[in-house]
């Protein structure tokens, strides 16, 4: 049976016996200081950045259509009341690992350093016997702790060619970077963790964060679809809060030359520039 909880959607949508696992798993942990006993299941923690409901054909969406994250959503759960408790990049991956509100786990704003000695979720897992990975986006200045391995973009990394920090060793890939963090996941899961152990992965996504630079074989995707304007195209925020009508993130004023692809993106080798023009 489908089942409707509250969460942030922007953190992923996870299987039912996934998130009752991890949420058991910590109370056990919380209350007793003591391992887990018995059956203790595995955890994929899949989350994307900025990925608007409006996005998700799953909550309605009449742009795209996202089958698999719907698929997640029909044999697990589908959120749909939700609050966040800092909704900037750094901040709320800070809060996710902790637990904590920003001014607690100090990680207020991006320009700050997260504290990485302090009680994260992982850590509780870890302690409790699950081997821990850390895959894409980490965006918090300091190097990862509490992982067993991770393999993580630089900052805010780019669509392309990214370089990576890999156990503290950096990289250089070349591709999609979406594509490379999915094969870089996979490749954890089925030949880099230990097959006797319970597994926790975070494989985080840059996508689809601004400036939205999609993938080669997407290119054409919208060639032949008319997108509808939405309805507050052209607002004008008349009796809201100034919250409404100073931010900058509007299709009328705030869309640059690069949001609109009439730039080619950056990082691009010689032959991927050919692909993309």
């Amino acid at each position: 049976m489908n089942q409707k909880l509250e969460m942030n959607p922007s953190i992923g949508v996870m299987s039912r016996r996934a998130l009752l696992g991890w949420v058991v798993g910590l109370i056990c942990l919380a209350i007793s200081g003591q391992s887990l006993q018995g059956a203790r299941p595995n955890i994929v923690f899949i989350f994307t950045d900025d990925h608007g409901s409006q996005s998700i054909s799953a909550y309605g969406s009449k742009v795209n259509q996202t089958p698999n994250i719907d698929r997640i959503a029909n044999e697990g759960m589908l959120f749909e009341n939700c609050m966040v408790s800092n909704a900037i990049c750094g901040p709320s991956r800070a809060v996710i690992l902790t637990g904590k509100h920003s001014h607690i786990n100090g990680f207020t704003d991006n320009r700050a350093r997260f504290d990485g000695s302090q009680e994260t979720f992982p850590k509780l897992l870890r302690g409790a016997g699950y081997q821990t990975a850390m895959i894409g986006k980490w965006h918090l200045k300091s190097d990862p702790t509490g992982f067993d391995y991770w393999d993580i973009l630089i900052g805010q990394g780019p669509y392309y060619n990214p370089p990576m920090i890999k156990n503290g060793e950096r990289v250089s890939r070349e591709g999609y970077t979406t594509e490379i963090l999915t094969d870089l996941a996979l490749d954890w899961l089925k030949d880099g963790r230990d097959k006797e152990k319970p597994f926790m992965l975070m494989y985080q996504h840059k996508a689809p964060h601004r400036n939205w630079q999609p993938g080669p074989k997407y290119l054409d995707r919208y060639d032949d679809v008319t997108i509808p304007e939405p309805p507050t195209l052209f607002d004008k925020w008349e009796g809201r809060t100034s919250a409404n009508r100073e931010q900058k993130m509007t299709i009328e004023h705030d869309m640059n030359a690069s949001d609109l692809k009439l730039v080619a993106p950056r990082n691009l080798t010689e032959s991927q520039r050919a692909a993309w023009d």
